[in-house]
């Protein structure tokens, strides 16, 4: 995400983006959330930058017991009626966070940041924060993409996409503490503006946090 958001808040910044349109995501969840969740045992999970709440709503679905944030009131707000519409919404928290300066508490059995991407961000130091809350036996999932998107030609982009293991590096989390479950890239098709399906980059890097 490489908006110019200078001249207003981030809240004020994704307010007007989701307000733009009824929807601006897919409506799907993320397919490596699926993936690396399917063997998991339902408990508590913590869903950061949840926009319009498809990762939320598909774990609740599943049993999870979810708290789910974002900066955007407007996605909030929708997100609840996406849940409400599933059956879900008592398994949900909706909770307003500018992870920047807040974090919702507690100790949580998963934790979930997909495409936590945009400038001017502490995208390490909220990461740190969100490590410390998994609880032990626990699992930490981040996807980010791995560089821009085919359609994108100019300046060098605004926010850092670093590798799974220039992230772990960066969490330097304490190696006897955290077991390391994936740290992989992989190839998705997105559709582009022109309407045309696109091959992006990602990358995932899971960790669990060890009992004891």
């Amino acid at each position: 995400m490489t908006d110019d958001r200078s001249s207003m808040s981030t809240a004020g910044f994704w307010d007007a983006r989701y307000a733009r349109s009824d929807r601006i995501w897919s409506g799907e969840p993320n397919t490596t959330l699926i993936r690396e969740t399917a063997d998991l045992t339902p408990g508590t999970a913590l869903d950061l930058g949840c926009g319009e709440g498809a990762d939320a709503v598909w774990l609740a679905g599943r049993g999870w017991r979810v708290t789910a944030t974002d900066v955007s009131r407007v996605a909030l707000d929708r997100a609840a009626g996406h849940a409400a519409a599933a059956g879900v919404a008592d398994r949900i928290d909706w909770q307003r966070h500018d992870l920047a300066e807040s974090f919702p508490a507690g100790a949580f059995d998963l934790v979930s940041a997909h495409f936590l991407h945009s400038p001017g961000i502490p995208r390490e130091q909220i990461l740190r924060t969100a490590a410390a809350a998994v609880a032990p036996g626990g699992v930490l999932l981040v996807v980010g993409h791995a560089g821009p998107p085919p359609w994108e030609h100019g300046p060098e982009q605004e926010v850092d996409l670093p590798t799974p293991l220039e992230l772990l590096a960066a969490l330097d989390l304490p190696r006897d503490r955290w077991e390391v479950l994936v740290s992989e890239e992989h190839e998705r098709i997105q559709q582009g503006p022109d309407g045309k399906p696109a091959t992006r980059v990602d990358n995932t890097l899971g960790l669990r946090r060890l009992p004891g």
